[in-house]
């Protein structure tokens, strides 16, 4: 499928969605060094019997939908979801049609690639300032960085944005608030939290943003278009379309992998937006099937939720 080689960053709306046979396997290094509650509601009506002159109050009904708390469903959810003595995570999950969310562990994390998601937010929001369209050249790195994940793109457009200023600019009005860009050239050791990831997945997914619909569009196309080595992760919780962009990166002192994964996934009628973020597996490979169980246990979890209260 192919990309246009430019982006308007001014309006317009188009989004698609892509459906991809999932596949295990990654090959990105990164060189660097170690470097509402549903409360119930009410409603009640009154008929005044005008004949008589007699008020009848009508019995007001009220709904018995019990509350939720998405937070202990979450966490429940995710009990059993352990990576191993040294590794640690968190989740942060959002149904987009509810607007029910909420996150699991805490803590900061590496963003390994991910972060390069946030770098294109940024640049988009600059050509937005600039009210000009991303160059070709812009346009090249973009995809290859966000389809393939390639390490030389983001850093061209990382100097771009203007190094970790720039990325904080940019999360400032993108609603981040606990994530600090890498030191110098360092991209991949920006630090996050899986809270402030879900708001970047608003940022692109979302319907209020400060984002153009052509800029969310244009993230949107490319997260759903990843290399098939890539698309592991959140996606393994999706019956249906997804988007996604994957970090993983091997720390040089301990040798303990950070593994992280954020995306939309559609799921047994409901669409959700994922974030996972992990340090400490000891392989790849245990890294990789930490966040894939975390993901399905989160998305079981809140659709099993969700049933529960409105059944």
């Amino acid at each position: 499928m192919a990309l246009a080689t430019t982006v308007l960053v001014g309006g317009g709306v188009g989004t698609a969605a892509y459906t991809k046979t999932r596949s295990h396997g990654s090959n990105e290094s990164q060189s660097v060094a170690d470097t509402t509650t549903a409360g119930p509601s009410a409603s009640s009506t009154t008929s005044a019997a005008s004949s008589s002159g007699v008020s009848h109050a009508v019995a007001a009904k009220v709904s018995t939908e019990p509350a939720v708390d998405w937070d202990k469903a979450l966490s429940d959810a995710l009990d059993n979801v352990t990576g191993g003595a040294d590794a640690r995570y968190s989740v942060a999950i959002l149904d987009t049609k509810s607007g029910k969310s909420a996150v699991h562990g805490d803590g900061s994390y590496d963003t390994a690639s991910i972060v390069k998601v946030d770098i294109l937010a940024s640049l988009l929001l600059q050509a937005q300032d600039d009210n000009r369209h991303l160059t070709t050249q812009e346009n090249a790195y973009a995809k290859v960085m966000i389809q393939n994940s390639d390490n030389t793109a983001a850093t061209a457009l990382w100097k771009s944005i203007g190094y970790a200023d720039g990325l904080e600019a940019a999360n400032k009005r993108l609603g981040l608030t606990e994530t600090a860009g890498g030191s110098g050239v360092l991209w991949g050791l920006t630090q996050t939290t899986a809270a402030d990831q879900l708001k970047l997945l608003k940022a692109v997914f979302g319907d209020s943003s400060v984002l153009s619909n052509a800029s969310q569009a244009y993230i949107q196309t490319l997260m759903g278009q990843v290399e098939t080595d890539q698309d592991w992760g959140v996606p393994s919780a999706a019956t249906g379309d997804y988007a996604v962009k994957n970090g993983w990166l091997q720390r040089t002192t301990t040798l303990l992998w950070d593994i992280n994964s954020i995306g939309r996934v559609t799921a047994d009628g409901h669409t959700y937006l994922v974030a996972v973020v992990s340090k400490g597996s000891t392989t790849q490979a245990k890294g990789i099937a930490l966040v894939e169980e975390a993901a399905q246990a989160a998305v079981k979890g809140f659709t099993k939720a969700a049933e529960e209260a409105t059944s």
